[in-house]
């Protein structure tokens, strides 16, 4: 038996990483592909009551809440990924741990040697194989937060803020083109779709045949 496929999306509030993960699992399941779709934090009871508590009110020190994120992950993982991926069946989260780099690394300027320990404690090896970060002015991406209704605290953050997110995720993009697909999140939905299911063609499916 073949060894699924991990995907996850990443970027800033607002930029349709949640429909586009069901739009994509969608597609997969027409193909044929076995595929779940989690989130983080969540995924988990554990991670549920943990993404709970974190939306509910910011820690004071933001090592707290790098923790919880990590502890959330560890259960995540070992619970629910892992098992997944062993058992040939294609896994799909919305956040991972691009997330961490850059909300409690770029954000808070936690150091990025002790979120890459914390990473081989909770994630490796079964790191993604594919990252597609949705990329949308801060602007409108913190329009379109609004625009759902209730704002999280994250939604909440000053355009400063959302703004330095955004870089943090560009980085990324920049940094690991191997793993990572940018795509414009201003395009119609529907064009997004597409856009994320040409990288996934092109990276992985080829690659499964």
């Amino acid at each position: 038996m073949k060894r699924g496929k991990f995907i996850t999306f990443e970027g800033g509030e607002g930029v349709g990483k949640s429909t586009q993960a069901k739009r994509l699992a969608e597609r997969l399941e027409r193909a044929g592909v076995p595929v779940i779709i989690t989130r983080e934090p969540g995924g988990t009871p554990v991670g549920e009551d943990v993404r709970d508590l974190i939306m509910k009110d910011r820690p004071t020190d933001p090592m707290t809440e790098l923790l919880l994120f990590a502890a959330a992950r560890a259960e995540h993982v070992t619970s629910v990924i892992r098992p997944a991926l062993d058992d040939g069946t294609w896994v799909i989260s919305d956040r991972f741990i691009d997330s961490t780099r850059v909300y409690q690394g770029k954000r808070y300027g936690l150091e990025p040697e002790l979120i890459s320990l914390l990473e081989r404690y909770t994630v490796s090896p079964d790191f993604p194989d594919l990252t597609l970060i949705l990329d949308l002015p801060a602007t409108e991406g913190v329009e379109r937060a609004q625009n759902r209704g209730t704002l999280s605290r994250y939604d909440a953050e000053r355009i400063e803020t959302h703004e330095v997110l955004r870089k943090g995720f560009l980085e990324i993009a920049t940094s690991e083109p191997k793993r990572c697909v940018l795509i414009d999140a201003s395009l119609p939905v529907s064009s997004v779709e597409t856009a994320v299911w040409q990288a996934v063609s092109a990276h992985l499916l080829v690659e499964a045949r």
